[in-house]
């Protein structure tokens, strides 16, 4: 590894001022793609800031139809929280699946919203969730906030400080994971609330996450997954690599979709 200078700013604005006043700075959340990137010198931060130990960026209040979830909430608290599994189980279990239990120790829902790493599961919950990602500068819809792989909306000095998520009526996740890795292959989210049917897909696109307009309007018809198969899912922007072609990965969002339905 690069040398590099540790920080561990007592506030948003002591976090944001060392950004600023170096370029080659990087925010520390979880840790968990940051430090890897940084062994394999793919990335070489002058300063790391780390923002875990910031008042109120961790932890999970509730209203009574939402949650709203510090931006270095662990996966493990997540999975694990009474008020997410009330309110929204679907995204306690898409959280209990993430790597292994020295990943989800670790990790952070910010983190991995702001990595948007093409095959992460968070970003397929928080489309699915029509979800807000809150930022020391504004909220912005998840809709908006999803740019491309490893691309997100957000500003060089802008630091998610927490998520907004709506309870839906019924929704899931089911994924079919990398053995090695345990990314998924092909995520799907299915949420069915106040925002209508959403379906989103993680793992399988050129561009990363992505909607499916196609099994929305097949769900918003009839919430079955029997309603899935009448779909026609496109290989076309779809991912090829060593783990399988863009013509399974197809394959697999029928039956990932399937199954997420089955589930609700």
């Amino acid at each position: 590894m690069y040398p590099t200078k540790y920080h561990k700013p007592a506030s948003i604005s002591d976090a944001v001022a060392l950004l600023a006043g170096n370029d080659e700075a990087m925010i520390l959340g979880g840790g968990q793609t940051l430090l890897a990137t940084m062994k394999q010198h793919l990335a070489a931060p002058s300063d790391l800031v780390d923002i875990r130990a910031i008042k109120g960026m961790s932890g999970i209040s509730t209203s009574d139809t939402a949650l709203t979830i510090g931006a270095a909430t662990t996966h493990a608290d997540v999975a694990a929280s009474k008020e997410v599994k009330k309110l929204c189980p679907a995204l306690a279990d898409l959280a209990s699946h993430i790597g292994d239990p020295a990943v989800r120790s670790q990790g952070t829902i910010g983190g991995s919203i702001a990595n948007n790493d093409p095959a992460a599961d968070y970003p397929a919950a928080m489309l699915a969730l029509a979800a807000t990602i809150v930022t020391n500068k504004r909220e912005i819809a998840a809709d908006d906030f999803f740019l491309g792989q490893f691309t997100t909306a957000l500003e060089e000095d802008e630091i998610i400080t927490a998520v907004k998520v709506n309870a839906a009526t019924k929704a899931a996740y089911a994924k079919f994971a990398q053995p090695a890795s345990l990314f998924a292959m092909v995520g799907v989210f299915v949420a069915k609330g106040a925002a209508g049917v959403r379906v989103a897909i993680t793992g399988a696109g050129d561009d990363g996450v992505f909607r499916h307009a196609g099994l929305e309007a097949a769900l918003t018809a009839d919430w079955s997954d029997s309603a899935v198969n009448e779909v026609a899912i496109s290989a076309d922007g779809l991912m090829s690599d060593l783990h399988g072609s863009a013509e399974y990965r197809a394959n697999l969002i029928r039956v990932m979709a399937k199954r997420a339905v089955a589930a609700t």
